[in-house]
């Protein structure tokens, strides 16, 4: 044994005993916690965004503040860009506890919730200060009330999926009547099936980790989804042109796992609340200044943009059974209160 191994293993041998007095005035998850750095609650969080998406940036934070403000005691590993599976697994995942906590769309909650599905309302809110006032408001209890009921648990107020806009790759959007025929991809979410039904296209429903490569052989013309999207996704890579719709507004909602989250102490729920709350407000101010630069960023990549008349493309929705069909599976509750918010839709 070499003199540095004797002094390497007299340090350690001191060390455990500076440990093991310290540990005697401490329980022992305590001593774990401050020296040993192991963590009683080891949990997953996924999501399916890119890593560079600020929805990941922002649960990274949460994250970090988590394990911070616990000593360790809340170890959250972030699993980004579907890693675990897609999003109708994710979704799975979380009810039965393979995931704790994952991010979804309200567009494909609603699979599961169909409450949540009532902010993808074609042309329902027409700026942010209406959707905010909205989700933080009556109709954000609602549809948290709703997603309570099967399981699962929503961990903060809304994040910001954003206004969806449509990506073409042979054509551009200008008017309703452009749509015609045009197939489509869109989330596994029926009221934008339904939607782009009523205007004349042709919806496919695809799960987000297979939109590029559809994009790419062609198997769908288009899409649709916000600017932070399109970008991370590098989406203009396989599209040429980008309609400024504006056509639905989707929520991004945290969820639990109702058990996973009761076992955690009530001082520490209290912290991941709180932290998951701040992301919310953080990642809703980044997509803010995302869209304030992502369209001449994306134009200098290529892509083409076209703004519409949106009146145009509601009032042909107006036109079609849409609201009418959508108010009946809503329900009247639900129903008045997002014209509570939106004003009359038809």
């Amino acid at each position: 044994m070499t003199k540095d191994t004797l002094t390497q293993s007299g340090t350690t041998r001191r060390k455990l005993l500076t440990y093991g007095a310290a540990g005697a005035a401490l329980p022992m998850s305590a001593w774990i916690a401050k020296y040993a750095h192991a963590a009683e609650f080891n949990y997953k969080f996924a999501t399916g965004q890119d890593p560079t998406h600020p929805v990941n940036k922002r649960a990274q934070d949460a994250i970090t503040r988590i394990k911070e403000a616990t000593s360790g005691r809340v170890d959250i590993k972030l699993f980004p860009a579907n890693q675990l599976g897609s999003d109708t697994d994710l979704l799975a995942q979380v009810r039965n506890g393979g995931v704790e906590f994952f991010n979804i769309a309200a567009s494909i909650l609603a699979t599961l919730v169909p409450a949540a599905g009532i902010v993808n309302t074609g042309f329902a809110f027409s700026n942010y200060d209406e959707v905010w006032k909205a989700m933080d408001g009556d109709l954000g209890k609602y549809i948290f009330s709703q997603i309570d009921k099967v399981g699962v648990m929503s961990m903060s107020r809304a994040w910001n999926n954003g206004f969806r806009q449509i990506t073409s790759g042979v054509k551009p959007i200008r008017t309703p009547d452009d749509l015609r025929g045009m197939k489509l991809r869109v989330p596994a979410a029926p009221i934008l099936t339904s939607l782009f039904q009523s205007l004349g296209a042709g919806p496919t429903p695809i799960n987000f980790n297979e939109v590029y490569s559809s994009l790419q052989t062609k198997l769908v013309e288009g899409q649709e989804n916000p600017l932070p999207i399109i970008a991370t996704a590098r989406l203009y890579e396989v599209q040429k042109y980008c309609s400024m719709t504006s056509h639905v507004w989707d929520a991004y909602l945290v969820l639990g796992n109702k058990r996973a989250f009761q076992k955690l102490p009530a001082d520490v729920q209290a912290i991941v609340l709180r932290e998951f709350d701040k992301a919310a407000l953080d990642q809703r101010a980044d997509i803010a200044r995302l869209n304030d630069s992502l369209r001449q960023e994306l134009s200098g990549k290529g892509l083409q943009f076209i703004d519409v008349d949106k009146n145009a493309f509601r009032d042909a929705l107006r036109k079609t059974t849409f609201y009418k069909d959508w108010k009946a599976k809503f329900g009247e509750q639900g129903w008045h209160l997002l014209q509570q918010y939106s004003g009359e839709l038809a």
